[in-house]
């Protein structure tokens, strides 16, 4: 049935079907969930949503540690055809407020210990507010819904078919070069997402992975826990409900780990626990993926050595529904550092600023399309009328490919990039590598600009200096002292970050 394969809901289900007794979902050392009985909470609490009046095309926001409440709802907001938008648990009120109102949310789900920033927006939203909470013990899932009702209408024979067009997902992106743009994500996005991550990785119901990436980010969510579910593997949650470096190694043997996937950071907190502390023992890993950043080429060579295991570099973006492109496993062809890879399951292309296809080893910004990717922002014409032209998708990266097809990254075409509420200008010296001396230079230059958000924090004290009389000779003398702090934070932040690896 071809519906089956192009919804992430049919994927599960035929996993389900075909490997009920396959351990799916761990919470380390507390909890195992096969796949027979993930999907049979998945249906029950769909249920429950729909009987609450969750109805096809609701958002339904969701914040949570990473845990079993947080995996098996944002399953059933899915299989009940609303749209699941994970936000972020340390968000602030207004951040919350923020989301909340630029997804149209129905309704907040949280754990049972609640989040008093999350609840306070939704309140002053007037979105309805409900908690999840899975018993260890017998592993029955309690949700604070009004109860079903006694005619029927929670019945699973009545939950709806997903459809490949039914909205999924809901995210934001980054909002480092602009305002934070609202990506819908479709049941097809999701499914050709997994697919190919499936099929590059080689990922089977033998493989098992620990998450220790947020799930509310589309990394982790995507490349970690719902390609493994959908290739019938089995996913690790550690305890804490985020990365802990103290017991990953732990849960990587005790679960029979394969692979991982993460982010330049935390490769570099995991090869420093490592040189550190050592473990007797580490599995036999059939690859170490890494994504969202880029990676030092001799950052990469370490962990092979360290690890025993090939270290594949990904490119992604949440509007691709992750990934893009990745270096192959050895099997398939080299991996080349300091490349993201080929292009997998899409197609991608290098355009010149008029649209004209580039050829081998020249310049030009990165460009995709195909079922993975999002059919537009949400509200946001004007960003959609730049980020699709010529037929494709303009993911505002620079690159090239080279003479093997290996897509190599340059920079971004916007260079002015936010970053908590200042202003990074990364230069292309970024990515200058001098490989046989083995140093990289990473230049960084943090500018605080006069905005009016940082005015008062930042400014205020050298306005006191420049109109003393307006402060006082008590405003004054403080105005000095934050004066000289404030000068040393800035001669901090335009010094050279120079790392030797």
């Amino acid at each position: 049935m071809a519906t089956q394969t192009q919804t992430l809901t049919g994927l599960l289900k035929r996993v389900a079907h075909e490997f009920p007794d396959r351990r799916a979902l761990s919470v380390s050392g507390k909890l195992d969930l096969t796949h027979a009985r993930l999907d049979e909470l998945v249906e029950r609490a769909a249920s429950r949503l729909a009987s609450a009046g969750v109805k096809p095309g609701d958002v339904v926001a969701l914040t949570f540690p990473n845990t079993v409440e947080f995996v098996v709802m944002f399953l059933a907001v899915i299989r009940a055809r609303a749209t699941a938008a994970p936000l972020n648990a340390a968000y602030t009120a207004e951040e919350f407020e923020f989301y909340l109102s630029d997804s149209e949310s129905k309704l907040l789900l949280t754990s049972r210990d609640g989040n008093a920033a999350a609840e306070s927006a939704a309140s002053k939203l007037q979105i309805r507010h409900s908690t999840a909470a899975l018993s260890v013990k017998d592993s029955e899932l309690a949700l604070s819904l009004p109860p079903p009702s006694e005619s029927g209408a929670n019945s699973l024979d009545q939950l709806p078919v997903n459809e490949p067009a039914d909205g999924a997902l809901f995210l934001h992106t980054s909002g480092t070069t602009s305002r934070p743009k609202g990506v819908p994500l479709t049941q097809l996005n999701l499914a050709s997402s997994v697919q190919n991550i499936k099929s590059v990785y080689k990922l089977t119901e033998s493989d098992s992975t620990v998450i220790v990436l947020p799930l509310f980010h589309v990394h982790g969510l995507l490349a970690g826990l719902l390609s493994s579910l959908a290739a019938g593997a089995a996913v690790t949650l550690p305890a804490a409900g985020r990365f802990s470096a103290s017991t990953f190694w732990q849960d990587m043997v005790k679960y029979n780990a394969t692979w991982y996937t993460a982010v330049p950071t935390i490769h570099q907190i995991i090869l420093d626990r490592h040189s550190s502390t050592p473990k007797p023992v580490y599995p036999k890993l059939r690859f170490i993926r890494s994504c969202s950043a880029s990676l030092a080429p001799s950052i990469l060579a370490r962990l092979e050595e360290a690890f025993g295991a090939p270290v594949l570099e990904a490119y992604a973006m949440t509007e691709a529904t992750h990934l893009m492109s990745s270096n192959p496993l050895p099997e398939d062809g080299p991996h080349k550092p300091g490349s993201v890879g080929k292009p997998v399951g899409q197609e991608m292309a290098i355009l010149s600023e008029d649209g004209e296809i580039q050829g081998p080893n020249s310049n030009g910004e990165v460009c995709i399309r195909g079922p993975n990717v999002t059919k537009g922002y949400k509200n946001n014409p004007e960003a959609n009328k730049s980020g699709f032209l010529f037929g494709w998708f303009h993911t505002g990266d620079l690159g090239y490919f080279d003479s093997d097809g290996y897509l190599h990254l340059v920079g971004r075409i916007k260079e002015l990039v936010n970053r908590g509420g200042g202003w990074l200008i990364h230069s292309l010296v970024h990515q200058k590598r001098m490989l046989h001396r083995k140093v990289e230079f990473t230049t960084i230059v943090l500018l605080r600009l006069l905005v009016d958000a940082d005015k008062e924090r930042f400014f205020g004290p050298i306005y006191k200096l420049l109109y003393p009389a307006k402060f006082g000779q008590t405003g004054l003398v403080k105005g000095w002292m934050a004066c000289l702090r404030n000068l040393g934070m800035l001669v901090l932040m335009l010094s050279f970050v120079i790392r030797r690896n």
